[in-house]
C-alpha cells in the first residue's frame, strides 16, 4: 500500500509540474514560439491560418482540372456530353482572369439522369464543402418561390441574395432547379447578373457561375438519342451540335418558357446544353 501510494504521490506531483509548464506559456509566448515557428518554415498569413480552422473564399484558387475530369469520368455513367462540355467549360472560364460576365450551365433531361448529381460535383470541385459550403446556394423553384402573388417579393430577396453573396465571395456558385417550374418574374430578376457588366451597383459578377436545372427538352433528347439508335450509331457518337438546335427551337420556342431565352445566352461562349 505504501509504494501504491508513493507511485500516486509521483503521479500526481508530475501532473502538477505538467500543469504549471503549460500555465507558463503565456498568450505573447505563444505567439513569439509561432511566429518564430514561420519565420523557419515560411511566412504565414493570419488569413492562411485562419482558412486552415474555418471554410475561406479562394476565388483565386486555380480548378483541379485533373480532379474534376476524374470526378466525373468515375462518378458519371452514360454522360459523356455533359463530362465533355463541363470539363471545357469550366477549364476555360476558371483559366481566365478577367471572364466578362459570369458562366451559366444549363442542364437538361428527365428527372433521375444526373442533373443534379452533375451539379454536386461541380460545386464541390469549386467549393470543398460543396453544397454545405456558404457559397454556394441552392434554389428550387417549387420550394423556394412557390406563390405566384409574392413574385415581387420573390425578386427582391432573391436580387439582394445573389448581390449579398457575390460581394462575400466573387466565385459564388448558385444552382437553380426545377427550372421549367420557375415563374418568368423570377427569372427576369436573374438577368442582369447574367450579362455583359463590369458592375452592377459596385458589385462585379463575372467570377460567379448559374447552373440551371430543367427537365424541359427531355423527350428531345430522348427522341435525338432513338433516332441515332435506329440509324445504328452509338450513344457516344450524339454531338453537342446534334441536341443545341433540338433544344433550343423545341424548349426556349414552348409558351410556358418563353421569356426565358436570355438565360440561356448567359455563358462566355453561348449556351451550354447537356442531358
Amino acid at each position: 500500500m505504501p509504494r501504491v501510494a508513493r507511485l500516486g504521490g509521483v503521479a500526481a506531483l508530475r501532473l502538477l509540474l505538467a500543469a504549471h509548464v503549460v500555465a507558463a506559456f503565456e498568450p505573447i509566448t505563444v505567439g513569439l514560439a509561432i511566429g518564430a515557428a514561420s519565420a523557419l518554415t515560411g511566412y504565414l498569413s493570419y488569413k492562411d491560418l485562419y482558412c486552415r480552422f474555418a471554410e475561406c473564399c479562394r476565388d483565386k484558387q486555380p480548378l483541379n482540372a485533373s480532379a474534376l475530369r476524374l470526378d466525373l469520368e468515375e462518378k458519371l455513367f452514360g454522360q459523356h456530353l455533359a463530362t465533355e462540355v463541363i470539363l471545357k467549360a469550366l477549364i476555360g472560364f476558371k483559366n481566365n482572369k478577367k471572364p466578362k460576365k459570369p458562366l451559366t450551365l444549363s442542364l437538361h433531361g428527365w428527372a433521375g439522369t444526373g442533373k443534379n448529381f452533375v451539379s454536386q460535383i461541380v460545386a464541390k470541385n469549386l467549393h470543398p464543402k460543396g453544397l454545405k459550403s456558404s457559397f454556394v446556394h441552392l434554389f428550387v423553384s417549387t420550394l423556394h418561390f412557390p406563390h405566384v402573388q409574392h413574385i415581387k417579393l420573390y425578386q427582391d430577396q432573391l436580387q439582394r441574395w445573389i448581390r449579398g453573396n457575390v460581394s462575400a465571395c466573387a466565385s459564388s456558385v448558385f444552382i437553380f432547379d426545377e427550372m421549367d417550374k420557375l415563374h418568368p418574374g423570377v427569372i427576369d430578376a436573374i438577368k442582369p447578373f447574367l450579362d455583359y457588366y463590369e458592375q452592377i451597383d459596385g458589385v462585379s459578377y463575372q467570377k460567379a457561375i448559374f447552373i440551371f436545372l430543367s427537365n424541359a427538352g427531355g423527350d428531345l433528347i430522348t427522341k435525338t438519342a432513338l433516332d441515332f439508335w435506329r440509324a445504328g450509331r452509338k450513344r457516344e457518337d450524339i454531338q453537342l451540335k446534334d441536341l443545341e438546335p433540338v433544344l433550343s427551337v423545341g424548349v426556349f420556342n414552348n409558351k410556358h418558357i418563353q421569356t426565358r431565352e436570355d438565360v440561356r445566352a448567359g455563358g462566355d461562349e453561348g449556351p451550354r446544353f447537356c442531358r
